[in-house]
This record gives structure tokens, C-alpha cells and sequence, in this order.
């Protein structure tokens, strides 16, 4: 793509685009209507994924399909989105079209680079929620190129968008799939193809398969050990921690683990917080350390035990507390399952892995596609 930067005329945003205050009180269009918030606008995500069809009585602004809304409450977070349906929106939101010679499709890149947030972020007012209005935001600067250039920087960034959402929805197919697998191996009567039958699987509680580790150490530093992690570092649904502590900063944390346990977070269990420690380290106390019985299951089949259906909705009905309901050990081990013998289980394990392989590789892909996007966006429009 060649650009002739020189040509771009720099311009004032409320001199090309409009915020679009149409209100819509009938009952009968409001009844159908799909109204859509902030909260349903994803950071990152020009797509709405998700709105209500209950009315909201706060809700009158409408917004037509092909206009760009944009949070203009903690623009901070970056909420914009393009529609692609008619509905109505919070009055947190502005509905905008271009006008003169900027082209609509063109309009929301403008809006997603460093440059306009920092604009938004400084021009806003108040300290809890703060709140960006129209004189403010229509003297922001920004230079424009020619139509035929915007038409060519739009399709480029749209092509990357279309190649984020085929990758994602390759994603949700794969973890679909692998969930199923899942909850079909982890049962009393387990099913995993034409694998299993009653011949080669023999029922067990979770502590003939896997033991809680609970083991201390108060200087972990003098034992080479200096990273620690908490429930924060454990992502829901991602076998990947999210990162560590540094012990020399300082931690209560006494709760040692090894390279390959399982660490599982018993606190709020609904969260689904499971993860393969892949160092030696401390943890915190909400953590459960688990780890494999090698002569009954092999360890690369734990943690997709523990993230299965059955064991967490078993660790949610065995927690205790309201605010804050916390599972144990105790109660973990005893929920009966059947197994595979070793032979079973290797063929299992290996495409289980297989198909974690090819979704961290999608999610890797997305995340390639999505810092691409960014530093193009930098670099042509930054």
C-alpha cells in the first residue's frame, strides 16, 4: 500500500462526524427493540456480541445499522464497536456518522488508535467515571487522507478483522470439541469413541487417582525457590499461568509446589481456575496443589479431569461460605469416577494434547493478528 502522507489533511473530528441524538418513545418499538449498553461493547472487538431484548427504561437514543458507538463513559476502556443491527443505547454512548469527505468505514479506525485515546482520556471530566462530551471530543485533530486512501487502509483493516474472527471461530470449535471429549471421559461411565467400554475402565474416588500436596517451606529463597503465585495469576478455562510473583518483594505465601502440579484454585471453584505449574515455586492457601498417581493416571490427563464438569460442579456443591465459598480437599476426594486402563489412557492423553496443541496455537494466531492490527494502526494512522 502506497500512502501519500503529504496530501493528508489535518482536520477537526467534529467537522466530520456527527453524533446522531434520535430518541424513540413508542412502546411498540421499544418493546422489540435490541438495546445495548456499554458493558456490551468489548474492548478491542468493533463486533456487538451480546445486547438485551428486555426493555431498559433509562434506554432512548437509537442507533442504526453501519453507525460506530462509542463509550464516551471511561474512554479509557476503548469501547467501540460498528452495528450491524438497529437498536437503541445508553446515554453513555454516542451513535456517529461520518459526513463530507471522511467515509464511514473509515471512522472507526481513527477512533481505536493511541493518539485519539490519549485525546479522550485528557479531555474528560470528573475522577470516579470520568465522562468525555461532544465540544471536548469535536476539537480533536487528526489528519485524513483522501477517499480513495481511506477505502484502501479500511479493507486492509478489515481483512485482518475477518481473519481475527475466522481464527476465533476456529477457537470456539476446537475448545467445543475438546469440552466434549471431556465431559464424556470424566464420568461414571466413561465414553470416549469406541475407546472405552466396562472391560478396560474400573471405578475409583478422586484420591485413588490423585493426591493434595501440602508441603511448607517459610525460606523458600534459601531453597532457590523466588517465584510465588496467586489465584490472580491463574486464568479461567487456560492451563497456562499468567505469570508470577517475585518471593524478594516479599509474600505470606508458604505453600510449596513442584514443576508439573496441578494448581487448583478452591476458592470461588465456579471460576474454573486451573492451571500446570511449569516451575518450582510457593502459592497461596486458596490454591490446592494436586498432583497425579502415576501407577493409576498419568499426569498429562489431571488437569483436564480437574477442569471437567464434573469435578468443578463437584468442588462448587462442596463449598462452603457466601461470600467468598471456598471447597476442600477432603470433599474433592471423594467423587467417584471411572478410568481407563494405562493403555486407554495413553491413546486418550495423546489426542487430548492434540487438541490443546491446536487451540493455544489459534489463540497464539489471534494474538499475532490483533498486534498486527495495532502496530498498523500505530504506524499509518498513530
Amino acid at each position: 500500500m502506497k500512502l501519500n502522507k503529504q496530501k493528508w489533511q489535518e482536520i477537526y473530528y467534529g467537522d466530520y462526524v456527527d453524533h446522531i441524538e434520535v430518541t424513540e418513545t413508542k412502546p411498540e418499538k421499544r418493546l422489540n427493540a435490541r438495546y445495548v449498553s456499554v458493558e456490551h461493547i468489548e474492548t478491542g472487538d468493533l463486533k456487538i456480541r451480546s445486547w438485551l431484548n428486555e426493555e431498559m427504561p433509562t434506554f432512548f437514543r437509537t442507533f442504526k445499522r453501519g453507525q460506530v458507538l462509542f463509550g464516551k463513559r471511561r474512554a479509557y476502556q476503548r469501547k467501540v464497536a460498528v452495528a450491524d443491527f438497529d437498536g437503541i443505547c445508553s446515554p453513555h454512548i454516542w451513535a456517529l456518522e461520518a459526513k463530507k469527505g471522511l467515509i464511514q468505514e473509515y471512522l472507526p479506525y481513527v477512533m481505536l488508535t493511541d493518539r485519539f485515546y490519549e485525546y479522550a482520556n485528557a479531555n474528560s471530566a470528573g475522577t470516579m467515571s470520568p465522562y468525555l462530551k461532544w465540544p471536548q471530543l469535536s476539537k480533536y485533530k487528526f489528519p485524513l487522507p483522501p477517499p480513495e486512501e481511506q477505502k484502501q487502509i479500511a479493507a486492509l483493516f478489515q481483512s485482518i478483522e475477518t481473519a481475527i474472527e475466522q481464527v476465533e471461530y476456529q477457537e470456539k470449535n476446537f475448545k467445543f470439541l475438546l469440552k466434549n471429549l471431556i465431559i464424556g471421559l470424566v464420568c461414571k461411565a466413561p465414553v470416549f469413541g469406541n475407546l472405552l467400554s466396562k472391560k478396560n475402565c474400573s471405578l475409583c474416588t478422586f484420591e485413588d487417582i490423585a493426591e493434595c500436596i501440602e508441603l511448607h517451606d517459610k525460606k523458600p529463597l534459601e531453597n532457590g525457590i523466588t517465584r510465588f503465585v496467586g489465584l490472580e495469576f491463574i486464568e479461567s478455562d487456560n492451563f497456562n499461568l499468567q505469570g508470577y510473583g517475585d518471593i524478594e518483594k516479599g509474600t505470606t505465601f508458604t505453600k510449596r509446589f513442584s514443576k508439573g502440579d496441578i494448581l487448583f484454585g478452591k476458592r470461588r471453584a465456579y471460576l474454573r481456575k486451573v492451571a500446570i505449574a511449569d516451575f518450582d515455586g510457593i502459592c497461596s492457601g486458596d490454591i490446592l496443589v494436586i498432583r497425579a498417581i502415576c501407577s493409576k493416571l498419568l499426569p498429562e490427563l489431571l488437569p483436564f479431569y480437574i477442569a471437567s464438569d464434573t469435578f468443578i460442579n463437584h468442588a462448587v456443591s462442596t463449598s462452603a461460605g457466601s461470600l467468598s465459598p471456598r471447597t476442600k480437599w477432603r470433599d474433592l476426594a471423594g467423587l467417584e469416577i471411572a478410568i481407563p486402563d494405562m493403555k486407554s489412557q495413553k491413546v486418550i492423553a495423546n489426542i487430548l494434547l492434540q487438541f490443546r496443541d491446536i487451540v493455544e496455537q489459534l489463540v497464539n494466531q489471534k494474538t499475532t493478528l490483533q498486534n498486527l492490527k495495532q502496530k498498523l494502526l500505530h504506524d499509518i494512522l498513530g
